[in-house]
């Protein structure tokens, strides 16, 4: 059997990679071998690895690279963690394959621990761009580390190439985000409300905001500005994620918790939500607010607008639903008006998600069992053209 490693360091990776690894798990050609790490082993971000064994997933290994706090000396040091606790786990496990998704310090380092020990990466989600994230770095670097390559569209497909991979091995699967939208059963508004403990309002709101990482200390202003934007739609309810272990996320954090205690009649907040939940959410709120991908490639199949906020999404793939704005409150709270207003909510109905058809776990799966893949070398592929300066 081939043993294929599933790496995942946060609840919202680790919701896109649920139908690839029950994909392999149901194979009996294949055996799913998963390791948790990042947020999913931090009490600050809800031990979110009791989900994955929830989810009835077996963990074969953890690797806590100790997420002291999101400063940047910290972030660092967790990388060196990660490097030096995934080689050890893979001599333990010895998996075929190591898959990683996406962009983070983390799966950066589980891929470098990959490529030295001479494991074959599939990397899902390379050739795209965020220009406002160090993350964006980190993904182009994992591309390079990795033999096989599963991107969310034909344009990041494209630019892996040019980062120099064989056409062969860069494959278009579409985003395992489309997966869950049409594999999981959402729940109904009712039902969604005494989850959340929650009722919704005439308006609604979800949001999830990150630090941009690439700008210096204007997290905690930008998300200042959004709270403020927020408070000038007085009717609306608002249903908060936190954010990720970047540099400047436990100060949003802290601001979402201290929001929510003074605003509890109309705001909620969640370390973890659950795809279930969230997807839901999305189903029933007007908007999804801030700068979360989510907002840019799984809103669109709810016919929904994205406000979304600021550089950290700059150059990904955009659809009509998605409204960019810049971070000052009349930014925000113009754009906010925009996606509530019913002949622009109208005007989306039409609209198709540009991120694949809902199969991509499947395609995945096929070319994980079938492709024979060499560990000693990977040539350069070279594009001829011209570059005009």
């Amino acid at each position: 059997m081939r043993k294929i490693c599933v790496i995942t360091g946060s609840r919202s990776e680790y919701g896109l990679l649920a139908p690839l690894m029950r994909e392999i798990k149901t194979d009996r050609d294949m055996e799913l071998q998963v390791i948790a790490t990042g947020m999913h082993l931090s009490r600050d971000f809800g031990n979110t690895y009791e989900e994955i064994e929830k989810d009835g997933f077996t963990i074969s290994a953890k690797v806590d690279i100790e997420l002291l706090s999101d400063e940047t000396r910290h972030i660092a040091s967790s990388t060196g963690k990660a490097i030096a606790g995934f080689a050890q786990v893979y001599d333990d496990l010895k998996p075929d394959i190591v898959v990683v998704l996406g962009d983070r310090f983390e799966i950066f380092g589980a891929s470098a621990a990959a490529c030295i020990s001479r494991i074959p990466v599939a990397h899902i989600n390379g050739g795209e761009i965020t220009e406002g994230a160090f993350d964006e770095a980190f993904r182009h670097s994992i591309t390079k580390m990795s033999q096989l390559h599963f991107t969310s569209a034909e344009e990041y497909r494209k630019r892996v190439i040019q980062l120099g991979e064989d056409p062969d091995t860069v494959i278009n699967a579409g985003a395992l985000g489309v997966d869950n939208i049409n594999a999981l059963v959402l729940m109904s508004r009712e039902d969604l409300e005494e989850s959340l403990d929650f009722k919704f309002h005439e308006r609604n709101f979800l949001i999830t905001f990150h630090p941009v990482t690439l700008e210096d200390d204007t997290s905690e202003e930008q998300f200042a500005f959004l709270l403020e934007a927020l408070d000038r739609r007085p009717g609306a309810g608002m249903i908060f994620t936190k954010s990720n272990a970047d540099s400047f996320g436990r100060i949003i954090n802290k601001m979402i918790d201290d929001y929510v205690t003074a605003n509890s009649d109309k705001a909620v907040a969640f370390v973890s939500m659950g795809q279930v939940r969230y997807l839901s959410a999305m189903k029933f709120v007007d908007a999804v607010v801030g700068n979360s991908s989510s907002g840019i490639i799984e809103t669109p199949n709810f016919k929904i607008p994205t406000v979304n906020i600021g550089d950290r999404q700059k150059g990904r793939i955009r659809v009509d639903s998605i409204i960019d704005c810049g971070t000052s409150v009349e930014d925000i709270s113009k754009v906010l008006d925009k996606a509530c207003d019913p002949v622009f909510r109208k005007s989306l109905q039409g609209m198709t998600n540009p991120y694949g058809d809902g199969k991509a776990a499947a395609r995945i799966k096929k070319i994980l069992k079938e492709t024979g893949i060499d560990t000693t070398k990977k040539r350069f592929f070279d594009i001829n053209f011209t570059v005009n300066k």
